[in-house]
């Protein structure tokens, strides 16, 4: 996965593909997919990556991002006893073979879930099976 790119491009100009514009009569999500890949990845806001990551798609570029927020938010979100899980949900139910490709962001990630202790069960079944799934997992 790409460690450093231009973050003023969009998912787009970062792929060299542009797709065409979805059918008529498809989905507002699917609508909303396709907007957000022309935009420059700096100006998504975390639910947003979320989409995308939940959609796989750009994970080269907005795993890395997100795993980015991920630190920097979580351990300030669980102190206040509350934590958006969406962009986390995300991110950590992606399949093992999507981490095998990024074992930094991996490893980040699994530092980053370790600090959190006040989830639901639900999320936290999911951080379970993240990190038994990381190749090399000693958790």
């Amino acid at each position: 996965m790409p460690e450093d790119f231009d973050r003023g491009c969009s998912l787009e100009e970062l792929e060299g593909l542009r797709w065409p514009a979805p059918p008529a009569d498809t989905t507002p999500m699917v609508r909303n997919v396709y907007e957000l890949r022309r935009r420059p990845v700096a100006t998504l806001e975390p639910h947003e990556l979320a989409r995308l990551i939940g959609q796989d798609v750009g994970l080269p570029w907005l795993l890395p991002l997100a795993v980015e927020i991920l630190r920097d938010t979580a351990p300030k979100q669980a102190e206040g006893g509350w934590f958006d899980d969406d962009l986390l949900y995300a991110v950590i139910t992606r399949k093992p073979e999507v981490w095998a490709t990024a074992p930094d962001p991996a490893h980040e990630l699994k530092e980053t879930v370790a600090a959190l202790t006040d989830v639901s069960r639900y999320v936290r079944q999911d951080i379970d099976a993240f990190l038994s799934a990381l190749p090399g997992n000693d958790a």
